[in-house]
């Protein structure tokens, strides 16, 4: 009697996923990869776009293009206009429908305006820092006003510049509101020009670093009355600087000829 084989077994089912879980995974991770890094060249485009504007070597009013910029930073055209709108947002470029972009050209009443809000901002971070500033906190503050003092003495007019900024920004970013701390930088974003040549005449050094040393004795001490009112009359006296060096000529008028 002829016996029936057995059919054989299918054979087992291959996977649904045919491409490997590494590969796959790696490619999932390629577009975040790149745009991590599109998003970090684009950083450092604002920056070195930021710095040559506070330097002065690109001046208020001058046209900034995303050719001239791209090939003078050695880069694509693409993180320059992302780095330019990120820019027009701090307050230092202004764009300008068919025309472009502008390194923004502040008007004289507009930057009194701006200091006498950043007065405002001082003082309420003054006497906030006065009754409750960490002793870490204070240590930092208390070297960058001795190391101001020293380059005081060096006659730097360009690092006590930049250690000014960072001390104000310190200050406000230990009263710990963060929207506080973006108005504020915005707002010396838009003064750094101003400061900056108010600074260059190293007479004023000396000046500026004893309001300092008032300051943080005022904080250190606790006395938010008297923080809150160093601040406030220390970005007031920035105002009458400003005013005093940029105010036209008095004769300038006399002498423009009629339209």
């Amino acid at each position: 009697m002829k016996t029936l084989s057995r059919p054989a077994s299918p054979a087992p089912a291959l996977p649904a996923r045919s491409v490997p879980v590494a590969a796959a995974e790696t490619a999932a991770a390629l577009p975040t990869i790149a745009l991590l890094q599109a998003h970090s060249l684009t950083s450092v485009v604002q920056r070195e776009i930021e710095r040559l504007i506070l330097d002065g070597a690109l001046a208020p009013g001058a046209k900034l293009t995303e050719a001239m910029l791209a090939e003078r930073l050695g880069v694509s055209r693409g993180p320059v206009r992302e780095a330019l709108r990120m820019l027009e947002q701090s307050g230092l470029v202004r764009q300008e429908k068919n025309r472009g972009a502008f390194v923004r050209d502040i008007p004289l009443d507009e930057a009194g305006e701006i200091f006498e809000l950043r007065a405002l901002i001082d003082e309420g971070v003054g006497r906030q820092l006065a009754r409750g500033i960490q002793p870490e906190q204070l240590k930092q503050l208390r070297a960058m006003v001795e190391q101001m003092e020293r380059l005081v003495k060096d006659g730097n007019a360009a690092d006590y510049h930049l250690l000014n900024l960072q001390f104000h920004d310190r200050l406000v970013e230990f009263g710990g509101n963060r929207k506080l701390v973006s108005i504020y930088r915005q707002l010396i974003n838009e003064l750094s020009l101003f400061r900056r040549l108010n600074l260059a005449d190293g007479s004023l050094l000396p000046a500026s670093a004893s309001e300092h040393r008032a300051i943080l004795k005022a904080i250190a001490a606790g006395d938010a009355d008297a923080a809150g009112s160093a601040l406030r009359e220390h970005a007031l006296q920035s105002r009458d600087r400003t005013l005093r060096n940029h105010a036209p000529a008095p004769d300038a008028a006399a002498r423009k000829p009629p339209p």
